[in-house]
């Protein structure tokens, strides 16, 4: 189990492939991710690397947590989390900066982030209700959630009960996205599929944990190793191959010529078959006739 990245979730846009077709891809920002601290099982009980990125603001930052990347000689940061690792083979080195390398084409990642916020959200909105009749009985609170308890007894809301209130803003995993792109000169990462949460905001990025991976460079890659890893890039706004989708192709109009002759053929069949089936009780109707006669 290697460990994760914190990136920033800069917008969309989209890839081509070879053959033309375009990929929707969801563009993360590695902004100077680097290890500040490790989590020994001697000391913690648990191997785990604390990664730091961003650059933030004396000010915003607490003296402890000031000292604390004074300690690992590296600068500010913004966001701070924790990645578990199976042992001490796992941990980077402290104040080794993470390369987008460090994910390959065509892999699945887990991306943890905080779903887009929709504030104060009505019952209708929120849970998907119904609401009450338009017309005949209802004034005025035609999207309420109608009743909301019992009578005396139990003479409270049950905890839990479906009402207005505030919606989004919650962590949620997205789990079996697949890297189709990467750029480390940018610290880039270009991925395909639904990715939680708003412009800006910040995302933890893991291998995925219900996929077996294969060839990922472990522990990981840094750039002060880089060149280990390095690969052959695509051209500017490619997929690479790695990562390149196959469609069936096209059926030709000799195949749909021939589709279209058996759907004929079966067609003629069935037909002759049902008038088959139709004459049928008429001949045991006569036969009947004149057996009584």
């Amino acid at each position: 189990m290697r460990t994760g990245v914190i990136a920033k979730k800069v917008g969309m846009t989209r890839l081509f492939q070879e053959d033309g077709r375009h990929v929707p891809v969801t563009v993360l920002a590695l902004e100077n991710c680097q290890v500040t601290a490790h989590r020994t099982g001697d000391r913690d009980g648990y191997f785990a690397v604390q990664l730091g990125a961003g650059e933030a603001k004396q000010k915003n930052v607490s003296k402890p947590q000031r000292e604390a990347f004074a300690k690992a000689d590296v600068g500010l940061k913004m966001k701070v989390a924790e990645f578990r690792v199976e042992g001490e083979d796992g941990l980077l080195p402290v104040g080794a900066r993470i390369s987008a390398e460090h994910f390959i084409a065509g892999q699945k990642v887990d991306i943890t982030g905080h779903t887009q916020g929709k504030g104060f959200a009505g019952a209708m909105k929120r849970w998907g209700f119904g609401g009450l009749r338009a017309t005949h009985g209802v004034s005025l609170s035609h999207r309420s959630h109608g009743s909301t308890g019992n009578r005396q007894d139990p003479g409270r809301v049950f905890k839990g009960k479906k009402m207005a209130g505030h919606m989004g803003d919650r962590q949620r995993t997205q789990q079996n996205l697949e890297i189709v792109r990467t750029d480390a000169d940018r610290g880039l990462l270009f991925v395909k599929g639904s990715v939680p949460g708003a412009k800006n905001s910040w995302m933890l990025v893991r291998d995925a944990v219900k996929v077996k991976h294969e060839d990922l460079p472990f522990p990981g890659v840094m750039y002060r190793n880089r060149d280990e890893f390095e690969h052959q890039e695509a051209d500017a706004g490619l997929v690479e191959s790695a990562a390149e989708s196959t469609v069936n192709p096209e059926v030709s109009a000799e195949q749909q010529e021939k589709l279209l002759q058996q759907q004929d053929a079966g067609a003629d069949a069935d037909t002759g078959a049902a008038e088959d089936n139709s004459t049928t009780p008429s001949v045991d109707k006569d036969a009947g006739e004149n057996k009584e006669g």
